[in-house]
């Protein structure tokens, strides 16, 4: 669905909204004040449109990082013990101040990230819609059960870990900070947020939005800064007491390193190669659409992408040659421009990895299929033509790899048993999607396939209550629901004993 602004509008609102951060350097957020780097030092913000010097932002270190765990630790006593009730209202309150400013969040993201407004649009209300979740569940979330046996009551009760890291993806930055921000404070935790460098400046609006609803000073803490800096300095502060992390496969792998001296808890949504599998009985119509929609919505940079489409042998051919024809209907444009799918990838070493796997398909045997024309586009920006590679096996590196970009690999199988063997033979097992019409094939394939979430006949619908996240290398633990409150709460189990207990008697 495109955006209700034209591009003019879009255009005029981000010139308008954006001219803040040129003249004036993005801070850290620290105990509720806006603070630069002891160091002084900055690094710069560019726009993946056109390479525009959007920002100078504040480069976090080890003090930075150091203030804002410790603000974190000393408002954690007073925001847990916050009734739900107040910290309910609250999140609310942000929820509301987000929808208000959804117009001027959805532009920053675009010129900020590339991404389009025909899906950012709704980026920001997705962020509300978390708030307004989560902030529904704080006054339950130190309940729990009654676990009664014949001479004991047990009950639980859980509570706030306490503070907790939360470092956060260049993709859809505000909806994904959303996304763990919002239960950690629902939870009753202190935050320090490290968003991406590359697309630090809706993190600011954010954080501002959170102090203008009443969130106290300290509850929220953002610091800017690079992962060798900031991003480890947080792992490894002793005051953290788990950290959550959206990114690559590989990064989690060192969190969780730096972490294990002082054996913070982690939840980890990394990387995926998701599998869409497509049987010959499948709604051919339907099952074409949400293939395309999710491997080219967002620039294809999203951990969820259906990247690898497997089809039955028998009707391959004809449903490749569908699938080429609609990639290249897929616009590829400025980001403002509500008409615009594609827009320029986040960064140019980014677009640089992602074109490096045309030649790597050509060498290994598939066909490179590009869409849309690139020609036209503004120039200095990270553009790149949408492309599916076929006469493709699964062992090939286009099918093994997260290229992350617009990018479909498109596999035959023979069979249910070959389709559910190649679409296990990965390293990632985050998501999957089967199109059928054989309702007990469709439970099957989800039933055995080593992913964390199946999608059946539909694309990735996000439902807040259900769990999301990933087995093998795409990830630990899971989001949504009371599984969030899983991650950022201990549990405790009472155990109070009737007088019908027996006491051991040792001795006397």
């Amino acid at each position: 669905m495109a955006s209700a602004h034209t591009f003019d509008e879009n255009l005029a609102a981000a010139t308008e909204h954006l001219a803040r951060f040129a003249s004036e350097p993005v801070l850290h957020l620290i105990n509720g004040e806006r603070v630069a780097s002891t160091s002084g030092e900055t690094f710069d913000d560019h726009s993946p449109i056109d390479g525009a010097h959007l920002a100078k932002v504040s480069s976090g270190g080890a003090q930075e990082i150091d203030a804002a765990a410790n603000a974190a630790a000393a408002a954690f006593d007073t925001w847990s013990a916050t009734p739900g009730v107040e910290r309910k209202r609250i999140l609310h309150r942000v929820a509301d101040l987000i929808e208000r400013h959804a117009h001027q969040i959805a532009v920053t993201e675009c010129v900020d990230t590339g991404q389009t407004m025909r899906f950012m649009s709704h980026a920001a209300l997705r962020g509300a819609a978390n708030f307004r979740f989560f902030a529904d569940l704080a006054p339950g979330a130190n309940d729990g059960q009654a676990l009664p046996t014949d001479h004991h009551l047990n009950y639980t009760t859980r509570h706030a870990i306490g503070p907790v890291g939360v470092i956060t993806p260049w993709n859809t930055p505000f909806m994904l900070s959303t996304w763990k921000i919002a239960p950690a404070l629902a939870a009753g935790c202190t935050v320090v947020h490290k968003p991406a460098e590359w697309s630090p400046l809706t993190a600011q609006l954010l954080s501002e939005l959170a102090l203008e609803a009443g969130l106290p000073a300290g509850v929220l803490n953002t610091v800017h800064g690079f992962g060798e800096t900031a991003g480890q300095a947080l792992t490894q502060h002793p005051a953290i007491k788990a950290i959550a992390f959206v990114g690559e496969s590989s990064t989690g792998s060192k969190i969780q390193a730096q972490g294990a001296p002082t054996l913070k808890r982690n939840h980890f949504e990394l990387g995926g190669k998701n599998p869409v599998i497509v049987f010959d009985d499948a709604d051919i119509e339907r099952a074409l659409d949400a293939v395309i929609f999710m491997i080219y919505s967002l620039n294809g940079e999203r951990c969820t992408s259906s990247s690898r489409v497997l089809i039955q042998r028998s009707i391959h051919d004809a449903f490749v040659e569908r699938l080429a024809a609609k990639m290249a209907a897929v616009p590829v444009g400025h980001p403002l421009d509500p008409g615009a799918v594609i827009g320029p990838l986040i960064h140019d070493r980014h677009r640089a990895k992602v074109c490096s796997y045309h030649q790597l398909a050509q060498a290994e045997g598939a066909t490179v299929i590009t869409g849309a024309s690139i020609d036209g586009l503004p120039s200095g920006g990270n553009w790149v033509q949408p492309v599916l590679y076929t006469g493709a096996t699964n062992d090939m590196r286009i099918a093994q790899e997260e290229i992350f970009g617009p990018a479909l690999t498109a596999i035959p199988f023979e069979d249910e048993a070959d389709a559910i063997a190649i679409a296990n033979d990965i390293a990632y097992g985050l998501a999957g999607y089967v199109w059928t019409s054989d309702l007990g094939r469709g439970h099957r394939v989800a039933r055995a396939l080593d992913a964390g979430m199946i999608w059946v006949n539909s694309q990735n619908v996000r439902h807040l209550p259900a769990p999301f996240g990933g087995t093998k290398a795409s990830g630990i633990g899971r989001d949504g629901g009371d599984w969030s409150f899983d991650f950022y709460m201990e549990t405790k189990n009472i155990a109070v004993a009737y007088d019908t207990h027996a006491v051991p008697r040792l001795g006397g």
